[in-house]
């Protein structure tokens, strides 16, 4: 006879069996859908780019990977560096903290730029600035003004009136943001940045008329 058979009567034992199942196949379909929503964003962003040579590193288990996308014919992009950080869906007890700290799955995009764009310039969105965003460094260095783009309320940095120019006609471009937060140019760098919030299917229409923009402002 099982040593412990009192327990198979008590509720809480049943109870503790339920949960530990949940869990468990908690686990697995978090680990599941992490996997679907980095190979959506990371096939659009290849789709996208089309690029010469790529690599895909691991960062952090089921939650982090990143991508180096290497473009080695004439453009105005060099390389697309690429980070997606996902929420611990596979712990549904960390799950709500996590919520909470991070609120959303993220993908941080760096573009390298053949040559420097005409000046500085971001399209930040503004809960993103104030909550949790970079840190844009010498801002007070550079125009400030608050618009709307699409249902959103934005904060628009610019070095001079090109830059101005060329965020206003991404904006005239795209109806709204989608899941953008961030666009940027740094000239002093000759880089380009993209903060988007990575939803299935999603990144391919967000991401795409940006990277042709960059494109664009560098040819014109």
């Amino acid at each position: 006879m099982f040593e412990h058979e009192y327990l198979l009567k008590q509720p809480l034992f049943f109870l503790f069996i339920a949960f530990s199942l949940f869990l468990s196949l908690g686990y697995y379909w978090g680990r599941r859908r992490n996997k679907q929503i980095f190979l959506s964003a990371f096939h659009d962003l290849v789709d996208i780019v089309k690029p010469d040579e790529q690599k895909f590193t691991n960062i952090g288990g089921t939650i982090g990977y990143h991508a180096n996308l290497f473009v080695k014919k004439k453009g105005a992009v060099s390389q697309v560096d690429a980070t997606i950080t996902m929420l611990p869906r596979q712990s549904l007890l960390y799950m709500p903290i996590s919520k909470l700290i991070m609120r959303h799955d993220r993908l941080f995009i760096t573009i390298h730029l053949n040559r420097a764009p005409a000046g500085e310039g971001h399209l930040i969105e503004k809960k993103y600035a104030a909550f949790r965003g970079p840190k844009i460094k010498e801002a007070d260095k550079l125009y400030r003004e608050e618009i709307k783009w699409g249902n959103l309320d934005f904060i628009l940095y610019y070095e001079n009136i090109k830059i101005h120019g060329h965020l206003a006609g991404l904006m005239k471009d795209l109806p709204g943001p989608g899941n953008l937060r961030h666009v940027a140019l740094i000239p002093r760098e000759k880089k380009g940045f993209v903060f988007a919030i990575p939803r299935m299917k999603e990144v391919g229409r967000d991401f795409g008329p940006v990277y042709r923009w960059f494109s664009k402002i560098l040819a014109g």
